[in-house]
């Protein structure tokens, strides 16, 4: 039950993200109808499994979750090595794309990789918009100062977990 609610909102916020900047609704518009999927390859076994994460693209360039059945034959098939998920982790939080294997339409893989490239999420202009500047400021502070601890944490483990693996080979 958790699954379905977390694609959810993963595609709000991508949708949010993508409708922040008009080139990238502009990108994703011509491939109205066609399918993207998102697996996660390498995911551990102690942690649940994700849910079918695949959408389809609307006239107005945003994502439709495709519902928990995902999608046979995607038009676009996106793989993240999700073997080491603290590593993919600090990656998002140091602002990098993922590394990402695509397969598919030829078109729609070069703008998804365009995407995923360029787009990034203005955390500091939504804090803006909900509390104001002189409230936003104080917060980004703090979360850019969390975020960099949460960073350093999660290399630590990510160097664990490469150390363990390697023990285990």
């Amino acid at each position: 039950m958790l699954a379905p609610a977390l694609a959810e909102r993963l595609t709000l916020l991508l949708n949010h993200v993508l409708s922040s900047e008009a080139v990238a609704t502009d990108r994703l518009r011509p491939h109205s109808g066609a399918t993207l999927s998102l697996t996660l390859p390498g995911w551990p076994a102690l942690l649940p499994p994700p849910p079918a994460l695949a959408w389809r693209i609307t006239p107005a360039g945003l994502l439709d979750w495709c519902g928990a059945g995902g999608v046979d034959a995607p038009d676009l098939a996106v793989k993240l090595d999700a073997s080491n998920p603290a590593a993919v982790l600090t990656r998002a939080l140091a602002g990098e794309p993922p590394v990402v294997q695509i397969e598919g339409n030829a078109q729609l893989a070069g703008d998804v990789n365009w995407l995923l490239q360029n787009l990034r999420w203005d955390v500091a202009a939504d804090l803006d918009r909900l509390f104001g500047p002189q409230l936003a400021q104080p917060l980004h502070q703090v979360g850019r100062m969390l975020s960099a601890g949460l960073r350093t944490a999660l290399k630590g483990a990510s160097a664990l977990g490469e150390q363990w693996r390697a023990r285990q080979a």
